[in-house]
């Protein structure tokens, strides 16, 4: 890995030279239950979409098991924490991981974040909202289950995918999930990826059960993103500390991961520019933890 100090003044760089019509997308990683390979996989997406082309930071949203810097290895200097109490901006907090992969630790940040006053709430927003336009795409990893963080960050993001497994009750609670967040909002645009099948037939017929039982009870069109392979190659990188992607770049897992990479690009839709993604998505999550 470069120097991290570099790699943020390229950053910052690069955010002062976008013009200001480009909107970066927000998009939120979630899973009915813990242990089913979210982080993993939200971490060698992030780094896939990178390969490709496409600027990325990742968002560690999971307050009781913060973890995409684990999985990298590295220790994370500064955390949300920093920047709710004043003593660092964004771009300070900013991280660097492998191939130039912006990221930010949660840590015990996002509890803070719920009990701030509404100064408070301005003041993240106006630090947050910087980062329009430095990234194409930020990718919030939030925690697993139905915590009232996790479902904030849904709500106010533009698309959530929903990571699941072919266990029942990870098929279970990933509906689950996508229940109570249509309940609130039927506009939030879920998608759905099943980690660890099998071969290509059991990740169909997990992601055919969740979708046909969303549209006959919720009235929900969940398309599947893609299916990644139950991949030995996937444990022994976590045990290394390097994204299997990168260490095992050829291996079942990472083919599949760049498969539906490259199938979430190109279903890709414009981003309202305007307004900007981040603007947006800030504004319905102030207004969600003030309520």
């Amino acid at each position: 890995m470069n120097d991290q100090a570099q790699g943020l003044r390229d950053l910052v760089s690069n955010q002062q030279s976008q013009p200001p019509s480009k909107a970066t997308r927000i998009i939120t990683v979630t899973s009915g239950k813990g242990g089913v390979g979210k982080s993993n996989f939200t971490l060698n997406f992030a780094l896939t979409l990178q390969k490709k082309g496409y600027k990325v930071l990742v968002f560690d949203a999971d307050i009781g098991l913060a973890n995409i810097d684990v999985l990298m290895g590295i220790t994370a200097k500064y955390n949300l924490y920093h920047l709710l109490k004043k003593e660092k901006t964004i771009w300070e907090i900013v991280q660097t991981g492998y191939n130039e992969l912006k990221f930010i630790a949660g840590g015990s940040g996002f509890q803070d974040l719920i009990r701030l006053t509404e100064e408070q709430l301005d003041d993240f927003a106006e630090q947050v909202s910087q980062l329009n336009g430095s990234v194409d795409f930020i990718i919030f990893d939030t925690g697993a289950g139905l915590s009232k963080e996790t479902l904030k960050f849904i709500l106010a993001a533009e698309e959530t995918i929903v990571v699941t497994t072919p266990e029942p009750t990870s098929i279970t609670d990933a509906y689950a999930i996508i229940k109570m967040v249509s309940s609130m909002d039927k506009q939030v645009r879920f998608r759905l990826v099943v980690n660890r099948a099998t071969d290509w037939k059991e990740g169909k017929q997990t992601a055919d059960k969740i979708s046909m039982v969303a549209k006959q009870f919720l009235q929900l069109d969940i398309p599947t993103l893609g299916y990644v392979a139950d991949d030995g190659s996937v444990s022994k990188a976590v045990k290394k500390q390097v994204p299997f992607t990168i260490e095992y770049p050829s291996c079942a897992a990472s083919q599949a991961i760049d498969k539906l990479t490259d199938d979430f690009i190109a279903r890709q839709t414009p981003t309202d520019n305007e307004a900007g993604a981040v603007k947006g998505f800030l504004s319905r999550m102030i207004k969600l933890l003030k309520q």
